[in-house]
């Protein structure tokens, strides 16, 4: 990624690519409530509290970067999609250390 050439489009991505998991996350927890039979709540404390549910809730909301980044790529606005990428690759660190480290 040549960073000489980033610009807004960059930068709006970037933004959505780091925005987008975080709105996602209760959207997940609705769904995994529904299919594992648990209340929301109860999810939702174990995602506050604990730090490997945390991580494995982010890295599904983070698939929802796959539909911005599939959306930008069809209409071709290649700033916007290389900004998701990065967004979502700056999630890599904090996942990795929860699953790799903790």
């Amino acid at each position: 990624m040549n960073f000489r050439n980033w610009g807004w489009e960059h930068t709006k991505g970037l933004l959505v690519g780091l925005f987008s998991p975080i709105v996602f996350v209760p959207l997940v927890i609705v769904i995994m409530a529904e299919f594992q039979n648990y209340p929301f709540e109860y999810l939702w404390k174990q995602f506050l509290n604990m730090d490997m549910v945390r991580s494995k809730f982010l890295s599904l909301a983070i698939i929802a970067n796959l539909l911005w980044f599939y959306l930008c790529l069809n209409r071709e606005k290649w700033g916007l999609a290389m900004g998701i990428i990065a967004g979502t690759i700056l999630y890599l660190p904090y996942v990795l250390y929860v699953n790799m480290i903790q």
